[in-house]
């Protein structure tokens, strides 16, 4: 019993870790693919964005702002199909070249090997600076 619960927190790990490379190679279609169809992702702030389309405008837009944009993960940690994850998050404006990174963790629920749900703990003072002067 105690190793099929491991091993579905290994499996879950596994699933965020594929779903973090994916962010940092910008795969759009990979980063949707891996979600559920009911997938929501929550940003820092609660605000909650669902939908197969509307998730892919919202990667787009991000990559687009920030080109360079990374999550590098120090700590991983899980309880059946919740996983957590800090560390921290970076990225470079697209206009002004503003550079930020913050610490930042990170909230996923996994089921069935996708994830339904994705949200993102940081304190976004230092990028909503750089977003007030180059925007």
């Amino acid at each position: 019993m105690l190793d099929e619960v491991r091993d579905r927190e290994r499996a879950a790990e596994a699933t965020v870790r594929d779903f973090i490379a994916r962010i940092n190679a910008h795969d759009v279609g990979g980063i949707i693919a891996s979600c559920a169809a009911d997938h929501v992702f929550v940003d820092s702030l609660g605000a909650r964005l669902s939908g197969r389309d509307r998730l892919e405008q919202g990667w787009r837009g991000y990559f687009a702002l920030f080109p360079d944009y990374r999550i590098e993960v120090h700590r991983m940690a899980s309880d059946g199909e919740v996983v957590l994850a800090c560390g921290t998050a970076a990225g470079t404006h697209a206009r002004s070249r503003g550079a930020w990174c913050i610490p930042a963790a990170w909230r996923a629920i996994v089921i069935d090997g996708r994830l339904t749900e994705w949200q993102v703990y940081a304190d976004n003072k230092p990028v909503y600076e750089i977003l007030s002067k180059g925007a």
